[in-house]
């Protein structure tokens, strides 16, 4: 009798773990994603009425258990398991693309400074219709490594008479087959002294130029895109002048070349101020310019130039406040102005 109750009770027993782990714990899995917002509510359910049972922060790992209309059913790494929008997560392909940008931007030299001037998304590829990786606050601090020009989706054209000023169009004064726009590959430094690197519609940035560099370009009939410290030189109170190469365009954004033209600025010891050492506007340049610095504040600097219809490396050498291009044997002088002011 006490054998017979033995097994009864196994039996019991082996019924009751299976159902338990059939219903509670087996869950299947049907994919992997990550938070894709700085904070993500999860939800006790996905009805009308429910209550918050957690947060989750950018980037946190979530096993998805289930899809519902616009909802997924989340497990996280500690075992919480609740709602989310389906907006709020990121694709494990996405992911995976993101730390591709972030090590891109990593082995990338820095063209430029800026923050974001308007609240801002950070895309995978440049162009508006593509997946979205996170949005950034106004004023956040960018490092700028590469522009694309990529066409305005027509959707986005807004007519000529109804200026738009968001990402969703501005002023259309071009046929859509035509008008570009920049974007930017940056990466953004967070509050949270995290990085994230994107690709951000140019016009939302506000680069961090320094002085007086925005006035003189802007006498120039300059669009500034990138700006080098070239080395120092002492001012007659025995403090350290920065010299500058500026490269830029002119005309409005969506240009082909990343700059098409470049000025170099020197500090006049005698003058006390900033003067324009050398100019050059017969170039289609490519980012990146590679610049060296040599002993003795001589430098050089080089980059990608399209003007000839096929690519072909320019490189230039500054000695004090003299700046020439290197060119190889046979090649035909090259014309240039030297202004000052």
């Amino acid at each position: 009798m006490i054998r017979k109750l033995q097994v009864g009770f196994v039996v019991v027993l082996v019924i009751c773990i299976a159902a338990y782990l059939r219903f509670h714990h087996s869950k299947p899995v049907f994919e992997v994603a990550y938070a894709a917002n700085r904070q993500v509510i999860l939800w006790d359910t996905s009805a009308e009425i429910r209550e918050a049972i957690g947060t989750l922060k950018y980037g946190d790992r979530l096993d998805v258990l289930d899809h519902f209309q616009q909802q997924a059913k989340v497990r996280t790494t500690k075992g919480l398991t609740g709602w989310v929008a389906q907006s709020d997560l990121l694709s494990v392909d996405v992911w995976q693309k993101m730390q591709d940008l972030e090590a891109r931007a990593t082995a990338s030299p820095v063209e430029g400074h800026g923050h974001t001037r308007v609240l801002s998304n950070l895309h995978i590829v440049p162009g508006r219709e593509s997946p979205r990786l996170r949005q950034i606050g106004k004023g956040i601090p960018v490092e700028l490594f590469e522009r694309q020009a990529v066409e305005v989706p027509a959707a986005a054209m807004a007519p000529a008479s109804q200026p738009t000023h968001s990402e969703d169009g501005d002023n259309a004064d071009a046929p859509a087959a035509t008008r570009k726009e920049d974007w930017w590959l940056v990466r953004a430094h967070l509050a949270d002294q995290s990085t994230v690197a994107g690709w951000i519609l140019g016009r939302f940035l506000d680069l961090e130029v320094p002085a007086p560099l925005p006035d003189y370009a802007s006498s120039a009939g300059m669009r500034i895109a990138a700006w080098f410290e070239l080395n120092r030189v002492v001012d007659l109170s025995g403090g350290a002048r920065p010299q500058y190469l500026v490269v830029g365009t002119r005309g409005s954004e969506g240009q082909p070349c990343d700059f098409t033209q470049m000025r170099v600025f020197t500090w006049g010891k005698q003058s006390q101020r900033y003067e324009t050492a050398f100019v050059a506007s017969d170039l289609c340049g490519k980012l990146p310019v590679k610049l060296t610095q040599a002993p003795g504040g001589d430098a050089s600097f080089s980059f990608e130039d399209w003007s000839t219809g096929a690519s072909q490396q320019r490189r230039y050498q500054m000695h004090q406040t003299v700046v020439r291009r290197v060119r190889e044997p046979g090649a035909a002088p090259e014309k240039r102005k030297k202004t000052h002011g």
